[in-house]
């Protein structure tokens, strides 16, 4: 698809919602899905300022972008400081180019630590990703790994551990036995060891995989956590959207050619708006809140969803995981500790109704 037909429909199906939705407060634009740092940097710029025109922009609006480091995509870096971009998330994954051709990463650990440099020049604040239980990781390769990325920024990070997920061509490799995973035990002293080192360079883990200094938390992603509104466009584009007293689940057509199709005809191409009942917000918000290490306030769970714990839980596993320590409940707040956090996704999904 033409890159000026892309952008053209974005700010159609922007203006759409913001007539249907009126003059909200905006806190943060972010600009990811795909490769949204191979827009033109003044379609980022329009968007924005339509955004800003829209909506009403809170004081310090975080607008993240998200980029590859390949060589073509941190040569705009400077363009999109310029269009207005304060925030960016650069995709390195790996500092080892053997594990880079693994993850399928087209640039080189030469080009992420490059991009890295250029982007502290640029932005005051930056974030980027690596991925550790990698095949034939050991401990010490990870700790090396993240002191040297850490030492070129130390502001905000995602730390992700390999997973295999169905369908993909990782498990194809895995299950004839291509390459192997460290064990329960080995994953487990990574992820401590994860929290050492950041903590070391000032880092606090807020969240499961994300680690931050005080004040440089993705404001974006912690509207996701604490589950609140947020306006998802583009192809495939999720959003949940407050109306009334319904909150609902919204979604895009996933397709590009047929979503820019769909905008061009009814200036939208949303293709569901599900109204979502009380369990179902109650599941979202425990999902998302118990991964945050602030964890759930639950009288303002209790008005979002209309349950109270209890309704949304499964008691007997509620009382065994504050019992074990995995959770600590008081008056008002509900959160997993650090234990809890290794373990959460078997947790959750024992835990929730």
């Amino acid at each position: 698809m033409p890159e000026a037909r892309f952008a053209q429909a974005l700010r159609t199906e922007l203006a759409h919602d913001a007539a249907r939705l009126g003059r909200r407060k905006l806190g943060s634009i972010f600009f990811g899905g795909g490769t949204p740092s191979l827009m033109a940097p003044e379609s980022v710029a329009a968007l924005i300022e339509d955004a800003t025109s829209l909506f009403e922009p809170l004081p310090n609006m975080e607008i993240t972008l998200e980029a590859n480091p390949t060589s073509v995509e941190a040569s705009r870096l400077n363009a999109f400081r310029q269009a207005g971009v304060n925030r960016v998330s650069l995709g390195i994954q790996a500092l080892d180019d053997a594990s880079l051709q693994f993850l399928g990463r087209q640039h080189s650990a030469r080009q992420a630590l490059a991009a890295l440099e250029t982007a502290r020049t640029l932005f005051p604040r930056i974030t980027f990703d690596l991925i550790y239980a990698r095949p034939s990781q050991s401990l010490a390769d990870w700790k090396a790994e993240l002191d040297t990325a850490l030492q070129l920024v130390a502001d905000h990070v995602s730390l992700y551990q390999l997973t295999i997920e169905p369908g993909t061509k990782f498990e194809a490799l895995y299950r004839t036995g291509a390459f192997t995973l460290p064990d329960e035990d080995q994953a487990a002293a990574l992820y401590e060891e994860t929290a050492t080192v950041t903590g070391r360079h000032g880092l606090a883990g807020y969240e499961v995989s994300n680690y931050a200094k005080p004040g440089s938390e993705s404001r974006h992603n912690l509207t996701y956590w604490r589950y609140g509104d947020y306006l998802g466009l583009g192809p495939g584009a999720h959003g949940r959207v407050t109306q009334g007293t319904d909150l609902f689940a919204t979604r895009r057509h996933r397709a590009p050619e047929p979503w820019a199709d769909l905008v061009e005809r009814t200036g939208t191409g949303q293709t569901s708006q599900e109204a979502l009942v009380p369990l179902e917000r109650a599941r979202e918000m425990l999902l998302m809140g118990l991964r945050v290490s602030e964890g759930l306030t639950l009288p303002r769970f209790e008005a979002r969803t209309g349950l109270t714990l209890e309704q949304a839980t499964d008691p007997t596993i509620l009382a065994a995981a504050i019992e074990e320590e995995y959770l600590q409940r008081s008056a008002t707040t509900l959160r997993a500790t650090p234990e809890g956090r290794l373990r959460l996704e078997a947790l959750l999904h024992a835990l929730v109704l």
